[in-house]
């Protein structure tokens, strides 16, 4: 089968388009044609070698969308032909990738593959990151950095749905800022060219707040306490500016405001379970239509070296997917 192969750490160059073996099903996991994959901001880092188990050669790619082939032994539930959105174990870069089956979730026809690839990693951490770290409340504001990204535009639309009375975005180009207009911000600031925490305070009248959704840490998460209301929380889920943040208690206990960390890839490895519940409300959404993921770039897989290049210029705006040779999608698509 064809993949995407990583032999040695470095830039975009190293993504290999090559002939590999089909992987092999072992009991409790499913093997999956991949009608489409997304590609996420930690396929970078292990590429780069600062995140993983710096073992290589590797197939990169954490989440897919397809159709399941063949069924593991002591696999219940799932039959060949279904079609399911899955995080897949040994890479997902690839015309056929294997699953375990608690992260494997059946879809239904009304969900293009398209729309189930951009999925996985950006709807689902963003909706735990607000109803599960933030605990969002009706009415309460929410500041969205990165907002042009796949999880930005995903959680400013999941805020909206979970009852945020205002979401701000923050990007880094100001030809990012429609996209996040259009995924339903109230208001976009430039980062580049504007103070994100002054400006957030005068779009909410010096109160400031209540949600932070943090992907890039260092002075960012520092600068958003400026911003943070009373009882606010900051849900800190990335480190991309590649800097930590230094944070005062002071800021803290007397305003009970607070910092919650999270990882998504964390929960799948030692809390599958908190998954499937997560899976069953986005799959809702996406079925009525209620979340619309933003996908603004299509490759296909032997491009996958082009798309790591756009996420590393600063260019991408919503999901990138790409799409194997064999793909459905290949016949409505312009690639």
């Amino acid at each position: 089968m064809k993949a995407i192969v990583v032999t040695q750490f470095g830039g975009p160059d190293v993504l290999t388009y090559t002939d590999i073996e089909q992987p092999q099903v072992d009991p409790g996991q499913v093997l999956i044609k991949v009608e489409a994959c997304s590609v996420n901001f930690s396929d970078i880092k292990i590429r780069r070698g600062s995140k993983g188990n710096g073992k290589v050669p590797y197939v990169p790619g954490i989440d897919a969308a397809g159709v399941i082939t063949k069924v593991g032994e002591n696999v219940k539930g799932f039959t060949i032909g279904q079609r399911v959105i899955a995080f897949p174990k040994g890479g997902a870069y690839a015309e056929y990738a294997v699953a375990p089956a608690n992260l494997t979730f059946p879809i239904s026809e009304k969900i293009d593959f398209l729309t189930a690839a951009s999925a996985p990693i950006a709807s689902f951490t963003a909706y735990q990151l607000l109803a599960d770290v933030a605990r969002i409340q009706a009415g309460e504001t929410v500041l969205v950095h990165a907002a042009g990204g796949g999880v930005g535009t995903t959680a400013i639309q999941l805020a909206k749905l979970l009852g945020a009375g205002k979401v701000i975005g923050t990007v880094s180009r100001d030809e990012k800022a429609d996209v996040v207009l259009e995924a339903g911000a109230d208001h976009v600031i430039n980062t580049s060219t504007e103070d994100f925490a002054k400006k957030t305070l005068e779009f909410t009248n010096g109160a400031g707040v209540d949600i932070v959704l943090d992907s890039i840490a260092g002075d960012v998460t520092e600068k958003s306490l400026d911003c943070l209301a009373m009882f606010g929380r900051i849900a800190h889920f990335g480190n991309a500016g590649g800097k930590s943040g230094l944070i005062q208690t002071k800021d803290l206990h007397a305003s009970c405001r607070s910092i919650r960390g999270f990882s998504f890839g964390t929960v799948r490895k030692h809390k599958p379970e908190r998954v499937q519940p997560v899976a069953s409300q986005i799959i809702r959404y996406l079925e009525e239509e209620r979340l619309n993921m933003v996908v603004g770039h299509t490759y296909k897989l032997a491009d996958a070296a082009k798309s790591h290049a756009l996420i590393e210029e600063r260019k991408s705006k919503g999901k990138i997917i790409l799409i194997p040779p064999h793909s459905e999608l290949n016949q409505s698509l312009e690639l």
